[in-house]
C-alpha cells in the first residue's frame, strides 16, 4: 500500500466517524516530514478521539500499520498520528482556526476528501 492509499484508508476512517471538512494534502514534494497529511474536523472531545481510535485501527487491520507516533489524545481537542510517511491531524475547530494547518501546508497539493456512498448512507 503507498502513501497515497494509507492516506485515503485514514480519511475514509475518519469519515466513518462522522468527521468534517477532512483534507488530504500531498506535501512530499515540499517537505522531507512526510508525503501526505490528512487533517480532519471533530465536534467534541469523544468524536476525536473516536476518530482517532478509527484511524488507527482501520490502519492496522487494511495495513498491518502502527503510529509512529501519537500525540494529544488525553484531552481531546486534537490528536496527532505519525505513521511516517502520513500524519493525521484530527482537530476540533477552534485548534484548527488557530493552527491552521492548511494555510501552512498551502503549497502542498491539496483536496477534500469526497464521503463515500457507505459512508453517506447512499
Amino acid at each position: 500500500m503507498d502513501s497515497e492509499q494509507l492516506a485515503e484508508l485514514a480519511a475514509e476512517a475518519c469519515d466513518d466517524r462522522k468527521g468534517v471538512d477532512i483534507q488530504l494534502i500531498r506535501v512530499e514534494e515540499v517537505s522531507s516530514l512526510a508525503d501526505w497529511l490528512v487533517i480532519a474536523g471533530g465536534q467534541s472531545d469523544v468524536q476525536v478521539k473516536a476518530m482517532a481510535r478509527s484511524v488507527e485501527d482501520r490502519l492496522e487491520e487494511e495495513a498491518q500499520r502502527l503510529p509512529l507516533r501519537k500525540e494529544g489524545l488525553n484531552e481531546g481537542r486534537w490528536a496527532l498520528l505519525d505513521y511516517g510517511e502520513l500524519i493525521v491531524h484530527i482537530l476540533q475547530s477552534q485548534e484548527r482556526s488557530y493552527y491552521d494547518l492548511e494555510a501552512f501546508w498551502s503549497h502542498g497539493e491539496r483536496r477534500p476528501h469526497l464521503a463515500s456512498e457507505t459512508s453517506t448512507g447512499l
